[in-house]
């Protein structure tokens, strides 16, 4: 079986005068050892992502594999949804949120407590979680940030990238937004993910290829609100 993936919950980086919606891509990547998910999302999405994954025949309970790209509230509050997963999470990440920037306020409280009663699989440097799916050191965002790399039958080598690119403007300007490492290690990773990846998952945009050796992308980044 090759490695094949879905966005199951699509993320946008909309924001509004004194915050932002938060909603990350959570991504089902489908491997001969069973599904893995990349992210998980937060309260505002919890509802979605049951519904993202009813949509492939898939419960919570049979998640057996959920990999974190890095502690943010808005990528790993749903964790507690997976209570019988193994979890993956850097040991860089794992320390930082102990003490993180100063100005980072969005490692959700507790979440070190919350992680504790689930497998926890550290991980450090680049390995493998299978074959076909490779994890890689993402600085920049967070110290601990991390991405993965798909080798995929159809779709060539596609980089999830976490917030290691939020979205477009990251990855044109090789820039990195939002720091909470070093600009100079998150610009660092983005020029890294670019040299690699045929295909793009960014934490907060649709997905993104190449066309005409420029990064492009086809589907619209939209939220749907409802009155209540």
């Amino acid at each position: 079986m090759r490695v094949n993936y879905e966005i199951i919950v699509r993320g946008n980086n909309l924001g509004f005068k004194g915050g932002f919606f938060a909603l990350a891509n959570a991504t089902l990547i489908f491997t001969s050892d069973g599904p893995i998910l990349f992210d998980v999302g937060h309260y505002s999405n919890r509802p979605a992502l049951i519904e993202g994954l009813a949509g492939k025949g898939l419960k919570p309970g049979d998640i057996r594999a959920v990999f974190l790209s890095h502690l943010h509230f808005d990528h790993c509050n749903n964790i507690d949804l997976f209570p019988d997963a193994k979890v993956y999470v850097s040991e860089r990440e794992w320390q930082y949120v102990e003490a993180p920037h100063v100005n980072d306020m969005f490692v959700p409280w507790l979440i070190r407590e919350q992680l504790k009663k689930h497998d926890l699989a550290f991980i450090d440097g680049e390995g493998r979680i299978t074959e076909g799916v490779r994890y890689f050191p993402a600085p920049g965002h967070t110290p601990g940030s991390y991405a993965l790399c798909l080798e995929t039958g159809t779709k060539g080598r596609v980089v999830l990238a976490g917030d290691a690119i939020k979205y477009p403007k990251e990855a044109f300007a090789c820039r990195c937004d939002m720091p909470f490492d070093s600009v100079e290690s998150g610009s660092k990773t983005i020029k890294h993910i670019l040299s690699i990846a045929d295909r793009i998952v960014p934490g907060h945009f649709p997905e993104l290829f190449k066309r005409d050796g420029n990064w492009v992308w086809e589907d619209a980044a939209e939220l749907t609100l409802l009155i209540r």
